[in-house]
């Protein structure tokens, strides 16, 4: 994985700096995954359900700290790949998410190639680095409870 480092020019805003480190992480690892035939954020959404067994939209969206609307566009492909499965919850007003057995599936392929992207990830960080990254973005993260 030994890659040449090319900075990019850093912004004097934060945000945009974090947010262009994130574009980069996410492209790596969907490159990684795409063999999978799932992206990242998708293995993401697959993985906390396969966590969590089954849940409300409005439980994996606190859980994965995204809105509802971005939940229910994300979840939209893989409701047709029949990666996932809607049921009414214990009243009408709520659904259940789960994962179907090709969602099972799905989740095994992707979270091979993650762990090659992780493995990946941590030889061009190093592992202090990586740690330090990990700590900082915990920080960060807190801003917004």
């Amino acid at each position: 994985m030994k890659q040449q480092i090319n900075p990019k020019r850093p912004s004097p805003c934060h945000c945009i700096n974090t947010r262009r480190a994130s574009r980069a992480v996410t492209q790596f690892y969907d490159d990684i995954l795409k063999p999978s035939g799932i992206t990242t954020s998708q293995l993401s959404l697959l993985k906390h359900l396969e966590i969590a067994e089954t849940a409300t939209i409005s439980e994996l969206a606190k859980r994965m700290r995204i809105d509802r609307t971005t939940l229910n566009r994300n979840m939209k492909p893989l409701i047709e790949a029949e990666f996932l499965e809607i049921k009414q919850g214990k009243d009408s007003r709520t659904r259940q998410i789960m994962l179907t057995g090709k969602g099972k599936d799905a989740v095994d392929r992707g979270w091979k190639l993650w762990g090659v992207a992780q493995a990946s990830l941590k030889e061009y960080m190093g592992e202090e680095d990586l740690a330090k990254l990990v700590e900082l973005l915990s920080k960060l993260e807190a801003l917004a409870p």
